[in-house]
C-alpha cells in the first residue's frame, strides 16, 4: 500500500519521463497543486522532496522545483593547462561572417549566433520607454548626440555600476554602438598594427575579428573552463613576449562560460600593472549569473589600474538597439576622439529609452525574471545533448550566460557539421571560428561547436538537435 504523496510522485515521475514537463522546466507551485488535486500541502512537499531525492527534481530558492536533468552529459576533459603557442596573425575570420548571413534568416533554427530570442527580452516595456521619449523629446532626435552619449544613460550607467563596486564618474562613460565598438575604439587606443594582444582560448570570434581587423596578433592563452585563464600562464606569457594589451572576458565567458575566481582577476590585473599593460575588459554577460549573485568586474576589484571596461545592452534588452559603452578613466578624451571620427555618436532614441528602463526599476525587475529562465534553457539543451549526441561528447557546464561550448567526438568536422546543418536549415557556430587561425592545417577546436540556448524551447528544436546528432553519427560512420 502506498501513501498518497508516494502515488502523487510516482504520477509525476511518469510526466516527467513522458516529457510532459521539460528539463528545467517549474512545476506547479505547492498551493496550486494543492488545490488542484485536493491534496494537503504537507502531501504535495512530500511528492516533491521524494522526487528531488530521486534526482527528478531541484528545488530551487526563486523558481520553487524545477525538473532536473536526467541526461546530464560529461563536463568537457580537463586535460593540464599548455603553454601559450607564438603570438600569431589573425585571419580567415570571414568565416563567422558568411555563417551568420544565413543565421539572420528566420527561416533557420538559429542556434549559432550568441543573440537571444525575443521571449528572453522585455519587449513590452522597451516600446513603452520608446514611445515616450518620441512623445516627450521628439526635437532631442533631430540632430546628433554627443559624441559621449546622452547625459541621462551615462548617469545612470555610472549609478548602476556603482552598486556592484566600480565607482565611475559619468564623465568617463563613452557610449558606443554596441561592444563590438567599445572593444575596437579600446584596442585603436592602445595598439598600434603589427603590436601583440593577450586573448583568451578559445577566445570570442567578435574579437578576433576585432584584431584582424586592426592588423594584430593574438597570444591566445588556455583558458579553464571553470575559472578561465591562469595567472601563472599569464606571467610566462608576459615573460616572453611584447604584450601591449590583455582581453578577457572574466564574467561567464564566451564560448566556455567560466567564472573568473576573484584572486585570480585581482592577480591579473596587478601583473598587467607590473609589465605597464592595459586590460581590456569584456563584461558582456556579467548580469546574467544563475545564482544571482552578480560577480565583481576587474575594474571594482582593482580601480587604480589602467583597464578599459565594455559591455552592452544586447544580450539583456535588446541586440538591434546597438547600445555598449566603455569606461577608461585614464583614455577618456581620447575615447571621445575616436568615435567622434568613427561615426560621430550614438543614435539619441536608444540611448533616452534604456535610461529610462534603468531609472524607473524595470531593467533589475527584468534581470531577475530572465536569469532563470536562461539557466532553464542552458540546462534543457545540455540535456537533450546528452541524450541525443553520440557517446564521447562532452559539455561545458557555464555558471552564467547562454551558450554551451560542445566537444564532439574526434573524427567529426565541427565546421563541416555547421555546413550540413545550414542546408538543413539549422545554424550553429563552428569551434575553428574560435581560433585566431581557423584555416590553418593544426587549427584548435576543430571537434568542437557552440551552441546558443537562448531559442525557444519547443519541438522544432527538439528536431533541430535530433538533426545535428544524425549528422554527427554520419560523421563518424565514414
Amino acid at each position: 500500500m502506498s501513501f498518497r504523496y508516494q502515488q502523487l510522485a510516482s504520477e509525476l515521475q511518469q510526466q516527467i519521463e513522458q516529457g510532459q514537463y521539460a528539463c528545467g522546466e517549474r512545476l506547479p507551485g505547492v498551493r496550486e497543486l494543492a488545490k488542484r488535486r485536493a491534496l494537503s500541502v504537507s502531501t504535495v512537499v512530500a511528492g516533491y522532496r521524494q522526487l528531488e531525492a530521486e534526482g527528478y527534481l531541484q528545488a530551487n530558492s526563486r523558481s520553487g522545483y524545477v525538473v532536473k536533468a536526467r541526461y546530464q552529459p560529461p563536463p568537457l576533459s580537463s586535460a593540464p593547462l599548455q603553454h601559450a603557442a607564438a603570438p600569431s596573425v589573425v585571419s580567415s575570420q570571414q568565416m563567422a561572417l558568411t555563417l551568420s548571413k544565413a543565421a539572420a534568416d528566420p527561416a533557420y533554427m538559429r542556434l549559432g549566433a550568441a543573440v537571444p530570442a525575443a521571449e528572453y527580452l522585455p519587449q513590452h516595456a522597451l516600446q513603452k520607454a520608446l514611445q515616450q521619449v518620441i512623445k516627450a523629446q521628439p526635437a532631442r532626435l533631430m540632430h546628433y548626440e554627443a559624441s559621449r552619449g546622452a547625459a541621462e544613460l551615462r548617469r545612470e550607467i555610472a549609478r548602476r555600476m556603482a552598486l556592484h563596486g566600480a565607482v565611475v564618474s559619468p564623465q568617463d562613460v563613452i557610449i558606443t554602438n554596441g561592444c563590438q565598438e567599445a572593444l575596437m575604439l579600446s584596442l585603436k587606443a592602445i595598439t598600434q598594427p603589427g603590436d601583440v594582444v593577450v586573448i583568451e582560448s578559445p577566445a570570442f570570434y567578435g574579437l578576433l575579428q576585432a584584431l584582424e581587423a586592426a592588423g594584430l596578433k593574438a597570444l591566445a592563452l588556455p583558458t579553464d573552463a571553470q575559472n578561465g585563464i591562469d595567472p601563472d600562464a599569464l606571467q610566462q606569457a608576459l615573460a616572453q613576449w611584447p604584450v601591449k594589451a590583455c582581453v578577457l572576458i572574466a564574467n561567464y565567458s564566451n564560448p566556455l562560460g567560466s567564472l573568473m575566481p576573484d584572486h585570480h582577476k585581482k592577480r591579473i590585473a596587478a601583473l598587467l600593472a607590473e609589465h605597464g599593460i592595459a586590460l581590456i575588459e569584456d563584461d558582456t554577460y556579467g548580469d546574467l549569473g544563475f545564482n544571482g549573485q552578480r560577480p565583481a568586474s576587474c575594474l571594482a576589484l582593482a580601480p587604480k589600474q589602467d583597464i578599459f571596461y565594455c559591455s552592452t545592452f544586447s544580450k539583456t534588452l535588446s541586440p538591434d538597439l546597438r547600445l555598449g559603452w566603455v569606461i577608461a578613466p585614464q583614455h577618456t578624451a581620447k575615447l571621445e576622439y575616436l568615435k567622434f571620427i568613427s561615426n560621430i555618436s550614438t543614435a539619441a532614441l536608444p540611448q533616452l529609452a534604456v535610461a529610462k528602463l534603468l531609472q524607473s526599476g524595470r531593467f533589475e525587475r527584468h534581470l531577475r525574471q530572465v536569469r532563470p529562465l536562461y539557466q532553464a534553457a542552458v540546462q534543457r539543451i545540455s540535456s537533450s545533448i546528452g541524450r541525443l549526441f553520440p557517446p564521447g561528447t562532452r559539455v561545458s557546464q557555464p555558471q552564467g550566460g547562454f551558450v554551451l561550448w560542445v566537444e564532439l567526438p574526434q573524427g567529426i568536422d565541427g565546421y563541416l557539421l555547421a555546413q550540413q546543418a545550414l542546408a538543413e536549415k539549422i545554424s550553429i557556430a563552428p569551434g575553428a571560428i574560435f581560433s585566431p587561425t581557423p584555416l590553418s592545417g593544426s587549427a584548435r577546436y576543430s571537434n568542437f561547436i557552440r551552441v546558443n540556448c537562448a531559442v525557444a524551447q519547443d519541438a522544432r528544436l527538439e528536431r533541430a538537435l535530433q538533426t545535428l546528432a544524425q549528422l554527427c553519427r554520419q560523421q563518424l560512420q565514414q
